[in-house]
């Protein structure tokens, strides 16, 4: 730890401050190096798409590194005196930095093997590793950049195991702005996680404060450093449950390094068109029910019928080539039973009737020119339309939804009459291009669209809050990741929509990976002790099975102010006592108290903002906007408004009772529900 000589402290810190002062300089070649690069490629002799290839290449890396965002450039520092790397020092960093491609690091990539270290090793278990040194920092006078202000040591060696104020200080560190990356906080159950092979699915079921989404960003970056090619070569998704939850986390990958991931919703996957139409909720949690995705196969193969096949008689001057009626229909019903998707289907029937004819032709005349068969190819697909049509999935779903007897045929067994009932468009479209979709029908829409053709897949899917997704939404997932393994990130007892999961097994199972391990964080580095204390009383009374959270830290604050008069001044007071402590104010209400609250604090003059707005000191927020955000200070409006408001209410009050990470305070002037 910090030693008590003072001397020797300054002079250590002289000198990290010197070895930084090389790293920012040697950052700085390694940009211009990269721009120089763009110009000398741009310059080069290559032809055509080649030298555009390069080109992009080459300016892609320029710009990445010329927008890495300001900040330390190392956290940490290893010492050996042990196994492979003995007598040798690492400084630990976000990047690896050098002064030339061969000459030695002057920082290691956090990612990096010999990084490892740095998160795993103890005074049990050293790793080789003499002395663990972790770096304090501070905003630096400029405002530009921050100075290195302190150090702590851990010999290892020596058998030292004590907790680390610097770490403690930057877990706790105030939250004004977007989520922070935790490259120099990572614990070592999340690094497990974080260094999981590519080829392996996992499910990280994660109590609040325990860090899951941080994991989940940082096993991305990971994997991106790891395995380059794969996943350029398949891409990257990182699926969020909304747009703001998306800008709070969007700096997080490349404050690491990593730019060029697609960071989405699965709405936005999805979307091919407008949401322009409304389910009643009971349509719409029937449209999200697994059982839709056999109804909706059923009315898509119901356009296939080998009974439709007629003799195939395809004139060549006075001669015809035929295929019999019996044999057309053995080719389609050879490829049905294939199993393949709808528009690859329709093709092996095309490309196997031409091969029959083809064979004929060969017995008669030898073999045909290329021409002839291109030409046998164009006159049989007539005969392909009748038994195995051209579909799109918009026509497939509107006719689902406007004809009782189509829809009828595709849920015999599966849906009961108010089922079909509830399903059925009140006022049908004159045609699928004039339909009002809604957001259910766009999973209907993706349901049957991968049925016809399989989606572009990714190499690797980070999902989200995936325990508020439908079986319906977690199967658009798996068709994007068939060939590709997923990062699933999740809390049971924070699942709000009417579909949440209430096991893991059945949600993995909806995503296509049932054998991926569940894996449970139950220790929160964010959520103060008091907080967590209140939200597992309210998890007792959840309808899931999960363990109760824990918390280290034995800071923060909770208070419950009973208004005895007027509410929302009782929240303006609430809002005033934050304000008088470091870090930003979130303001969680029933959404339907949202203009109620707004217009208080603005009478009070209190400058708020919305939640899309992440440097504001004030935030008033919606609890079915809250999940996944965090807030320093939380004034809790109305938990019983919050747990009425819908059938999972409870849980969104539990989404909103533990988004603080340094106090929270509950204002009510109705019985609380827990």
């Amino acid at each position: 730890m910090t030693s008590p000589d003072p001397t020797p402290l300054t002079h250590a810190l002289h000198l990290e401050r010197a070895h930084h002062d090389t790293c920012r300089a040697a950052l700085a070649a390694m940009v211009d190096g990269a721009q120089e690069q763009v110009v000398v490629g741009e310059d080069v002799s290559a032809s055509g798409a080649d030298a555009e290839v390069l080109g992009y290449q080459l300016r892609s890396k320029a710009k990445e590194m010329r927008e890495l965002p300001e900040g330390p450039l190392f956290f940490g520092r290893l010492d050996f005196d042990g196994g492979e790397h003995a007598g040798q020092s690492y400084h630990v960093g976000r990047l690896r930095i050098s002064e030339h491609p061969a000459a030695p690091p002057l920082v290691v990539d956090w990612r990096a093997p010999v990084s490892r270290a740095f998160y795993q090793a103890s005074a049990h278990d050293p790793q080789g590793v003499a002395v663990r040194r972790r770096f304090g920092w501070a905003p630096g006078s400029t405002g530009a950049s921050e100075d290195l202000t302190s150090l702590e040591d851990e010999h290892l060696s020596r058998g030292e195991d004590r907790a680390s104020d610097i770490l403690v200080r930057e877990i706790e560190r105030p939250r004004v702005g977007p989520m922070r990356d935790i490259a120099a906080t990572i614990q070592p159950e999340q690094d497990d996680l974080v260094r999981g092979d590519l080829g392996v699915s996992v499910c990280v079921q994660g109590a609040p404060g325990t860090g899951k989404t941080a994991v989940g960003l940082h096993r991305a970056a990971y994997l991106l450093y790891t395995h380059p090619q794969r996943i350029q070569r398949g891409g990257m998704l990182i699926l969020g449950p909304n747009r703001t939850f998306l800008s709070y986390i969007a700096q997080v990958l490349p404050a690491l390094g990593e730019t060029g991931v697609r960071q989405s919703t699965l709405s936005e996957e999805i979307g091919r068109h407008p949401v322009a139409g409304r389910d009643d909720p009971p349509t719409a949690v029937l449209k999200h029910d697994v059982r839709m995705a056999e109804v909706l196969r059923r009315a898509l193969y119901a356009r296939v019928s080998a009974e439709r096949a007629e003799e195939i008689a395809i004139p060549e001057g006075a001669y015809r080539w035929r295929v019999p009626r019996e044999a057309f229909a053995r080719i389609v019903d050879g490829v049905r039973a294939e199993e393949p998707p709808y528009a690859v289907g329709r093709e092996r029937v095309r490309t196997r009737v031409v091969a029959h004819v083809q064979a004929l032709a060969e017995r008669r005349a030898g073999p045909p020119p290329n021409a002839w068969v291109r030409k046998m190819a164009t006159a049989v697909r007539p005969y392909v339309d009748a038994v195995w049509p051209r579909v799109r999935a918009e026509e497939v779903v509107a006719e689902l939804l406007s004809d009782s007897g189509v829809l009828e045929a595709a849920g015999r067994g599966l849906l009961d009459g108010d089922e079909q009932k509830a399903l059925l468009w009140g006022k049908p479209p004159r045609s699928w291009k004039s339909a009002r979709w809604s957001a259910a029908d766009l999973v209907l829409l993706d349901e049957v669209g991968g049925l016809i053709e399989h989606p572009e897949g990714y190499g690797h899917v980070v999902v989200d809050e995936a325990q508020d997704l439908s079986p319906m939404e977690c199967r658009a997932i798996a068709r994007r990741a068939v060939f590709g393994s997923l990062t699933v990130l999740g809390d049971l007892a924070q699942g709000t929509t009417p579909w949440a999961a209430r096991t893991w097994a059945e949600q993995l199972t909806h995503l296509g990976r049932p054998d991926a391990a569940v894996v449970p964080l139950t220790t929160g580095f964010r959520v103060p002790e008091a907080v967590v204390g209140l939200a597992n009383r309210l998890l007792r009374r959840l309808d899931v099975d999960v363990p109760e959270a824990r918390s280290l830290r034995g800071d923060g604050e909770l208070r419950v102010r009973e208004a005895e008069d007027e509410l929302l001044g009782a929240v303006v007071g609430a809002v005033r006592d934050a304000l008088g402590r470091e870090g930003s104010v979130g303001v969680i209400a029933a959404d339907a108290d949202l203009p109620r609250v707004r217009a208080a604090l603005d009478a009070a003059g209190v400058p708020v903002a919305g939640p899309d707005d992440l440097a504001a000191r004030v935030t008033l927020v919606p609890a079915s906007l809250v999940k996944g955000l965090e807030y320093d200070h939380v004034v809790a409006v109305e938990p019983a408004a919050i747990a009425e408001a819908e059938e999972r209410g409870l849980h969104r009050l539990y989404v909103v009772l533990t988004r603080a990470v340094s106090g929270l305070e509950v204002v009510h002037r109705r019985p609380l529900p827990f």
